[in-house]
């Protein structure tokens, strides 16, 4: 399989428009409205971390891991993202099954929690998917 870079960028662009959506909205349980938006959110934004993550993992290593947080272990031993940012990321794979299969059971502060820490946690990401792209451009 050939990395198409394309499609990361794509996807990084994408996850940028949510964190910065994510940023702007503020994090209600008792609205529905604002409850649903941050829970879409994120659950977005988890879509394109693994998404990115999986196809760098099988385009460019030919590794196939099954599991959101193996992807991102994985991305951390090759170098792709930094150890800090993967410990940073611990339980987003579970919180990323909760909001799609647990979402009767989401608990509002878990959400809170994602919520605060999205917009730091989705730039480094990306930073760091970047970085990682120029230097295999090079």
């Amino acid at each position: 399989m050939v990395l198409r870079t394309e499609a990361v960028r794509r996807r990084l662009t994408r996850l940028e428009e949510i964190q910065s959506t994510l940023a702007g909205l503020d994090y209600k349980p008792n609205s529905p409205e604002s409850a649903w938006a941050v829970e879409r959110g994120l659950h977005l934004a988890a879509e394109c971390v693994f998404d990115i993550g999986n196809h760098i993992l099988s385009a460019g290593f030919g590794t196939s891991i099954d599991g959101y947080e193996l992807i991102l272990d994985a991305l951390a031993e090759r170098g792709v993202i930094e150890k800090e940012l993967r410990l940073n990321l611990a339980g987003f794979g579970g919180f990323r099954n909760i909001l799609v299969h647990g979402y009767l059971d989401l608990d509002p502060e878990r959400v809170q929690d994602a919520h605060e820490k999205a917009p730091k946690l989705f730039s480094l990401y990306r930073l760091q998917i970047e970085r990682w792209m120029t230097t295999r451009e090079e």
